[in-house]
């Protein structure tokens, strides 16, 4: 009898294997030419069950071969929300500040798309209205203008003119929400749109599922503290998490002086042995030029490692695993070297 019943069981357990669903493709792919796509009313989500805000997702590999200088990384593929469910509803807010102009995106001039826009020198008394956009998972992990990472569960915006960085106050017109912001990222560049807010921000304002939103944009200034209002220093304004510098980005202008570059090494991942990571491309010999101007500055020791990224092919260019002091240590030669800004991970068991 008791045989019988496990084989009773055994077939549910099957039956219940089955029945469970497919896991859901990787929303990195989309149709092309699509910003970002309206998310489908999933009904709302427990937010018990949701990760933690400051965990939010891991960063993104990303393929450099997709960007071009004076355009937009990898236009043709659409951007989403991230593959899981984000509570955001306690991530405080930035409190506005006059920090230092960042080394980086504050060129007087710059031109994407073949338009050339000039940067304000200030953003006091700057109060526009026009259509908010969101940018998300695809650009998650990636430069900045600024060369902060881009948090997608931070409160941060991109704008085309503003100083970076620069605090303002959006409100949705349509429901009167509002969020403040830190801009520390050049966009939109598509017309009609005057501000791109992060996933967070979008999420904040009640525009995540359209995509776009009617707003107000108020420049806020934070305390009347002009001792740093137009300095430039040496070392850029901390993001508002720390988190360790990646390839690229969506708008860049030539790569600065090495003399300038920020010189601290990449965060750790983990207390354990350290992979450093110079490069992801799509084209083989990208990888292997980078490897071996690597080594002509005196940093031998790159491989290449193959993977399969979001159904695409990347190749990395990777120095293998050591311990945390020699991985930061190699990590900020090739800051130094200019050729490259590396990233740390936490070695595979």
């Amino acid at each position: 009898m008791s045989r019988v019943a496990g084989l009773v069981v055994a077939s549910l357990l099957l039956a219940a294997c089955g029945s469970a669903p497919k896991p859901r493709p990787d929303p990195y792919a989309g149709e092309a030419g699509s910003r970002v796509r309206p998310l489908p009313d999933r009904g709302a989500a427990s937010v018990d069950a949701l990760p933690p805000a400051p965990n939010c997702v891991p960063p993104r590999e990303h393929d450099e071969s997709l960007y071009t200088a004076g355009g937009l990384y990898a236009p043709g593929v659409a951007d989403s929300a991230p593959p899981v469910a984000i509570d955001v509803s306690n991530i405080p807010e930035p409190v506005p500040r006059r920090e230092p102009k960042s080394r980086y995106g504050n060129r007087e001039t710059y031109s994407v798309l073949g338009r050339t826009y000039r940067v304000m020198d200030s953003a006091e008394g700057y109060e526009e209205r026009g259509i908010a956009s969101w940018y998300g998972y695809k650009f998650h992990g990636r430069h900045t203008s600024s060369r902060e990472r881009y948090d997608m569960c931070a409160f941060t915006a991109a704008h085309k003119t503003l100083p970076l960085p620069s605090y303002v106050r959006v409100t949705n017109l349509d429901n009167g929400r509002s969020v403040v912001v830190r801009v520390n990222d050049r966009g939109p560049f598509h017309a009609g749109r005057i501000i791109d807010m992060s996933y967070a921000a979008a999420t904040r304002l009640d525009m995540k599922r359209s995509g776009t939103a009617r707003v107000e944009v108020e420049a806020l200034m934070g305390p009347d503290d002009t001792r740093f209002a137009d300095a430039v220093t040496s070392t850029p304004a901390p993001p508002p998490r720390a988190t360790a510098p990646v390839p690229a980005n969506r708008w860049r202008g030539p790569v600065p002086p090495a003399a300038d570059r920020p010189l601290a090494p990449p965060t750790p991942m983990g207390a354990g042995p350290q992979v450093v990571q110079v490069g992801s491309f799509g084209d083989r010999m990208n990888a292997e030029r980078l490897a071996q101007r690597l080594a002509e500055a005196g940093l031998a020791g790159a491989e290449l490692d193959h993977a399969i990224v979001g159904e695409r092919s990347v190749w990395r260019v990777r120095f293998p695993a050591q311990a945390v002091e020699a991985a930061q240590a190699l990590a900020a030669r090739i800051l130094d070297s200019g050729l490259a800004t590396p990233r740390l991970f936490g070695a595979e068991p």
